[in-house]
């Protein structure tokens, strides 16, 4: 990587050489490197031309939302594209925290991609830019994307577009998560598949949601809305320090509490060139 389907992901995860504050991702030869302790490395200054197209920096700091500061090379003054196994996805490098795709999670892009049906009914939670959705909708699903913010979901719709896909055709629902779960659930909803990637915290006015104590909760009103005859979820978290058996659990408790039988549990994959840090958590559970 890069190569002709795939034009975004990491380039060096620091862990591997003794720098675990570092990380290096790359959106199309535009290099974004990421330190949670110091400033810019000075030793990557003059790789551009050649290596890479351009130089950015950004700490490591969810509590940010300071956009990545241009080191060298070209100017990014709006939104270009990457591809992700042929797909296309707009990022901006003035949006902030995040840039627009979350790269550790490409493996369970492409099982997505496979495990997808055309007509299926996919339901993503938290969908941030839809890049799930946009996976689903290729591979013929209907989808329904939820997130709180309208500037997201918009983005998302630009990514559809971006991959001859009518937004009009699926459905942008903005909102809490919750009350949209509670809702379908009161419409008599059905999916066959539904995606959980929450944020390990959030707050939507007096609401709040954590990973560690509301996604049980989170999971339950999701099985919930899975076809009579079975479906399944895709259940994922970022938490750092939450343990992985803990985590698997809280999914177990939900399916539980909603009243349906786990039929096949797997554990998702990181992409291999995320060495040395298995924060990602993430579970494919077949439901009945």
């Amino acid at each position: 990587m890069p190569n002709a389907r795939t034009t975004a992901g990491r380039v060096l995860h620091g862990s591997a050489l003794g720098r675990p504050d570092l990380r290096i991702d790359q959106y199309d030869g535009h290099w974004l490197v990421q330190t949670r302790d110091g400033d810019f490395p000075d030793e990557l200054r003059g790789i551009t031309p050649g290596l890479a197209r351009s130089l950015w920096w950004k700490r490591l700091d969810k509590t940010s939302k300071t956009a990545p500061q241009w080191i060298e090379g070209e100017g990014l003054e709006k939104k270009f594209l990457v591809a992700e196994n042929d797909a296309r996805y707009a990022i901006d490098f003035q949006a902030g925290y995040s840039q627009g795709l979350f790269l550790d999670q490409r493996l369970n892009r492409e099982k997505l991609s496979r495990r997808t049906q055309s007509g299926d009914r996919i339901l993503n939670c938290f969908s941030y830019t839809c890049s799930f959705s946009v996976v689903a909708a290729l591979a013929g699903a209907i989808t329904s994307s939820m997130d709180l913010s309208r500037r997201y979901l918009d983005w998302g719709k630009e990514n559809f577009l971006l991959n001859q896909l009518p937004p009009d055709d699926h459905f942008f629902c903005k909102g809490d998560v919750m009350d949209w779960l509670k809702r379908f659930a009161r419409q008599g909803r059905r999916f066959n598949g539904v995606i959980l990637d929450p944020p390990t915290f959030s707050r939507n006015g007096k609401k709040v949601f954590k990973v560690e104590k509301n996604y049980a909760e989170l999971v339950q009103l999701a099985a919930t809305l899975l076809n009579e005859d079975g479906g399944w979820l895709l259940c994922s978290t970022n938490h750092h320090s939450l343990q992985e058996w803990s985590f698997e659990t809280m999914l177990y408790e939900g399916i539980d509490m909603a009243g349906r039988n786990l039929v096949k549990s797997e554990a998702g994959e990181m992409p291999p060139e995320f060495v040395g840090d298995d924060y990602l958590k993430s579970f494919w559970l077949d439901v009945e």
